[in-house]
């Protein structure tokens, strides 16, 4: 049996709502708290809250979680002013790190400061293994110092073992508008880019290359049509996985709401490559409202420690 684990935060106005939460699920359609719906880990640096969450298995048998270092709950009124034009220029500079050997049992928190005084802030981390070098791409979404700190873009960084980091470059930048929440997945060896496009469309938009750094990328119509049905402005965060059939499901955390109500939405695709990305609502079923977050497939062996550590009868 594969399993799947979501690791994510929760949008709460309170500090413990960004922290670090795990769900679970045996088919990737039915979610289940774990922990009784309450934090993993919790952030004791920098900010004291994180957002924004990746997990990763590596190569050596380790797992890893990165975060955005920024609570709203403890700064955004006090630090920042009440203004997020306050947070891309003077905020969100680390990312927060724990490595685990099983899932269960996790190290201290690390700060990882990549950008330097140009970056305005670090969001949204994730990770993808690049098979041409054998390393890992860390991508993430900055503002910078040299466009004013005006639209945003990707940047990444190469690393192989997640404490030796190669100095960050662009990654990609959309003209006519910035660009957040990169999520990158390979497929028959061409590489799928999602992203959230902050206009033109205020979507989510997806786009392919060859390379999983460099140029030649092209955007899938099919899957722009797709969106284009959804209200615009209003989703974020995509996060990509193959459910047990082969298929693709994406993720998307809709915040177009306050309170409940928010969270992710389910599109099924027979591939990536189709870009034909269909609302799946009716077949999937949550606990609650997961915020930014990404899931990992993993055994069944690691879906039972899990829950024997974190919901013991």
């Amino acid at each position: 049996m594969e399993a799947y684990l979501f690791v994510h935060f929760k949008e709460k106005k309170t500090p413990d709502g960004e922290q670090v939460y795990f769900a679970l699920s045996t088919d990737g359609f039915h979610w289940e708290a774990v922990n009784n719906g309450e934090p993993i880990l919790e952030s004791s640096l920098g900010e004291k809250g994180v957002r924004d969450h990746t997990i990763v298995r590596t190569g050596d048998g380790r797992f890893v979680i990165l975060a955005t270092d920024l609570s709203l709950a403890n700064c955004f009124h006090t630090k920042y002013q009440g203004s997020w034009d306050n947070i891309t220029k003077e905020g969100s500079k680390c990312l927060s790190l724990w490595e685990s050997e099983d899932l269960v049992n996790w190290s201290e928190q690390r700060l990882i400061e990549l950008g330097d005084d140009n970056y305005g802030c670090l969001w949204a981390p994730d990770v993808v293994y690049d098979p041409h070098e054998q390393d890992y791409v860390l991508h993430w979404s900055s503002s910078h110092a040299s466009n004013g700190y005006g639209p945003k873009a990707i940047y990444y960084s190469r690393t192989r073992d997640f404490r030796t980091f190669s100095a960050p470059e662009l990654l990609c930048r959309k003209e006519d508008s910035g660009i957040i929440d990169s999520a990158i997945y390979e497929e028959n060896g061409v590489f799928y880019r999602f992203l959230k496009s902050e206009a033109n469309p205020a979507t989510i938009i997806l786009e392919r290359g060859d390379q999983l750094a460099g140029e030649g990328y092209t955007r899938i119509a099919a899957f722009d049509s797709e969106m284009a049905k959804l209200q615009q402005g209003v989703y974020e965060a995509p996060t990509a996985f193959r459910l047990p059939s082969g298929e693709w499901c994406l993720m998307l955390d809709f915040y177009g709401v306050e309170g409940e109500g928010q969270g992710y939405v389910p599109f099924v695709a027979e591939t990536l490559e189709s870009g034909r990305f269909v609302r799946s609502d009716e077949s999937f079923s949550f606990p609650y409202g997961f915020k930014h977050g990404t899931v990992l497939s993993i055994s069944s062996e690691e879906y039972t420690r899990i829950k024997e550590a974190f919901n013991p009868k």
